[in-house]
């Protein structure tokens, strides 16, 4: 019974990283998305200079 319960705890785990890693992977594709967006789409800023959207 104690080998089943161990191999049944290691996959719930095992289970849980793996659509843990794929749900940061769609983050990261999405923020990545973002932040390419925000190099296309800027507002117009006065002097010639191109604004950012972001404040680094």
């Amino acid at each position: 019974m104690g080998p089943i319960l161990l191999v049944l705890l290691l996959a719930l785990i095992l289970f849980g990283v793996g659509f843990a890693v794929k749900a940061l992977w769609w983050l990261a594709v999405i923020v990545l998305i973002v932040w390419l967006l925000g190099f296309v789409i800027h507002p117009p800023t006065g002097g010639g200079q191109r604004g950012r959207w972001y404040r680094w």
